[in-house]
């Protein structure tokens, strides 16, 4: 079975869609086109450059997480190791290991660039908080002056995992603007880009979704009694409202669920136990989706009745065409 796939992010809990994809591969599916924020945009990053689930639990199993915190000399200051380059850089640590690394990996399969893949088989959603717009790389490059066989896919994994405040912003310098551009994370705009690869009628292959929550989660209310909870509850809006409105009883049919217990997004210290729970999760959340997702019964619920593309703002600012979207 051909399906797309869109993986939300998620930090360090992303490891759960590793025992989700083995499910999927075991029962037979094929990834036509791939989409991912942050921590999805890893794992979306590493099956369209052509690594199995197999090589990817390798690849995530042989990983020293904490290394990915990239340190500076201000982290080794006692007492000011997280206030001094929060308060100079915007972030805590720096996001550069990642990008060594995805490097590195993607070099094994000799992908580097964007135009090295088969033209739309790989979206990479980050948030240009400069101008206040979502960036879905590749296909929005040429608004920047740049071409796809130019960018680095690894660049583009790196801005849409660089959480607020957590890593410094990525700095991005494009030829048609002066000021550089600074990109944080993708989640801050579209955690969950499910309607990245809808299409007007009824689609040849369907969408499938991957989400590190229990279905249908609701934001929590946050209690305000000064500036930490103040930022905390700015961070949750963020990541949380602007998806919720779009994770409808449509999206829900085909999403697949991962429950990732007590597992934070920025838990880099994972035990072995952390691990295995989460691979675990995974693997049986696929399993219960696939106990009874129909795409027949799916189009004929979903589609049939209601074939136009969902509105979404993407679509109204970025391009007056849909692009590379089938």
């Amino acid at each position: 079975m051909e399906a797309d796939a869109v993986f939300e992010g998620g930090g360090v809990k992303g490891i759960a869609f590793v025992g989700a994809i083995e499910v999927m591969e075991a029962k037979g599916y094929t990834w036509k086109k791939l989409a991912g924020t942050s921590a999805g945009a890893i794992v979306a990053a590493l099956l369209a450059c052509g690594y199995n689930s197999a090589e990817i639990r390798k690849l995530m199993s042989s990983l020293d997480y904490m290394k990915l915190l990239g340190r500076t000399g201000m982290n080794s200051l006692p007492f000011l190791n997280k206030a001094l380059p929060l308060m100079l850089n915007s972030g805590i640590y720096s996001n550069h290991i990642l990008e060594q690394v995805m490097t590195d990996w993607l070099k094994r399969k000799n992908i580097v660039t964007f135009g090295d893949l088969p033209e739309g088989k790989l979206s990479i959603i980050a948030s240009n908080i400069s101008n206040g717009k979502i960036v879905v790389f590749p296909n929005d490059l040429p608004h920047y002056g740049l071409k796809a066989s130019e960018f680095p896919i690894a660049a583009a994994v790196r801005m849409s995992t660089t959480l607020p405040f957590f890593f410094k912003p990525y700095i991005w310098h494009t030829p048609l603007q002066k000021k550089p551009y600074y990109m944080l994370d993708g989640g801050m705009l579209s955690n969950y880009p499910i309607w990245l690869f809808d299409v007007d009628g009824i689609p040849r292959w369907p969408t499938i979704g991957f989400r590190l929550s229990e279905k249908r989660t609701y934001a929590q209310s946050v209690d305000i009694n000064g500036p930490v909870s103040l930022l905390k509850g700015m961070f949750k809006t963020m990541l949380q409202a602007h998806d919720q409105r779009h994770v409808d009883e449509h999206a829900e049919e085909r999403t697949v669920f991962i429950p990732t217990g007590k597992v934070t997004t920025t838990k880099f210290d994972l035990t072995e136990e952390d691990k295995h729970s989460l691979l675990s999760s995974g693997h049986a959340a696929a399993e219960k989706f696939l106990e009874t997702w129909d795409f027949e019964a799916y189009k004929h619920k979903f589609r049939e009745n209601h074939a136009a593309k969902p509105i979404h703002p993407y679509f109204n600012e970025q391009q007056e065409e849909p692009g590379i979207y089938h």
